[in-house]
């Protein structure tokens, strides 16, 4: 069993409005999920918010009960088995489940993605890509939806046999729940010897506003991600600029400008991603970073830590704030330079806003008010 302030974590993450920027704003301004908890009904009425539903601890032993009937662990990201680059990300997750060898995760990681319904000569490259990725050592990232994910993961599992396959499938549902439906065996068997990973609570059904955010943890997971087959404004061109925004490379495999399943790729090319013919080509391009994969991310990971004390901004510069939010996104870099207020204070401000339920945290950094 989780000791307790593990449980509260989840409490945490689970209580409304609260997200992953957030939840680490609250952790590093109050030490601890416990005293975060606790302070969450304050921190609403002060910024004028109707009152907020705390998750209960029953909910959450509950889920717990759910998570490891289902054979998963949660893994949090202060662990030492959390993925690295992963931890990069601004809005990486709190905590995710899991089912598999969790040390597959020390890994450097390629992700691959593409169409779901890709032709035949792409899911068979996919398939030895992966393989090849696998067995040079790399942990290949895939969603586990249908066509290229589907391959990606077959090409990794094949090549090892009966052993450790050396592929993860991050899935936009509970862990507990297998989608597609004909993937329902090979996510069983990933799970079994290899990774299957989800940030959904269990029980979770694979909702359209879910893979966006699973798109981010395969980019953030890895060193770069590289794109088989992809149309244009797809599923797959999100998780690519995911990879960008977060400083990791974009490779893509291209295609005959006849089929619209090739277009998104041989756009990726134009606008600076690496061409990929084989495996050697994405081998040569990662490789100097594999070894020590997080020097190449700026940003620290946000691991949990004790508060820091920190001044609370006055009445005037939340006003100030919220005079200059709108229904558009705006950089909160752009609020620190337009308002003049020290950016730990725009922070606190944010958040204080984010839980009255009064503004949206949008992908690069960006809030508007709801």
């Amino acid at each position: 069993m989780l000791d307790p302030e593990h449980l509260a974590r989840i409490r945490l993450l689970r209580t409304d409005r609260i997200g992953p920027v957030s939840f680490a704003q609250l952790i590093a301004r109050f030490g601890s999920a416990t005293a975060a908890i606790e302070a969450l009904p304050d921190l609403v009425q002060r910024a004028g918010g109707k009152a907020i539903r705390v998750a209960t601890h029953a909910q959450v032993t509950a889920e717990v009960a759910r998570v490891e009937a289902a054979g998963a662990r949660y893994l949090f990201a202060d662990d030492g088995d959390y993925p690295a680059l992963l931890g990069h990300i601004d809005n990486a997750p709190p905590v995710v489940t899991f089912r598999g060898e969790a040390a597959l995760l020390n890994r450097p990681a390629i992700a691959m993605v593409g169409a779901r319904n890709a032709s035949a000569a792409a899911c068979r490259f996919a398939r030895q890509i992966a393989g090849e990725l696998a067995e040079a050592g790399y942990l290949v990232v895939s969603g586990l939806a249908r066509g290229i994910d589907t391959a990606a993961h077959e090409g990794a599992m094949r090549v090892a046999g009966s052993g450790l396959a050396s592929t993860a499938g991050v899935i936009a549902s509970g862990i507990d729940i297998s989608y597609p439906p004909e993937n329902r065996s090979l996510q069983a068997e990933m799970g079994e010897r290899a990774l299957v990973i989800a940030e959904q609570p269990p029980g979770t059904e694979p909702l359209a506003r879910h893979f966006p955010y699973r798109n981010r943890i395969i980019a953030g997971m890895a060193l770069g991600t590289l794109v088989v087959e992809a149309a244009p404004k797809s599923g797959s061109l999100i998780t690519a600029r995911l990879a960008a925004e977060a400083g990791r490379d974009v490779m893509a495999i291209p295609g005959s400008p006849l089929d619209s399943r090739s277009r998104g790729c041989n756009e990726l090319i134009r606008g600076g991603a690496t061409l990929v013919q084989s495996v050697s080509d994405i081998l040569d391009l990662v490789e100097p970073f594999a070894a020590g994969q997080t020097q190449r991310v700026a940003a620290p990971a946000p691991r949990f830590s004790a508060a820091t004390p920190a001044v609370e901004p006055d009445d005037k510069a939340r006003q100030d704030i919220v005079s200059l939010l709108s229904a558009a996104p705006v950089g909160i870099d752009e609020l620190v330079r337009q308002s003049g207020i020290e950016s730990g204070a725009v922070q606190m401000i944010l958040l204080d806003l984010e839980l009255a339920g009064l503004i949206e945290r949008h992908a690069a950094a960006r809030v508007s008010l709801i």
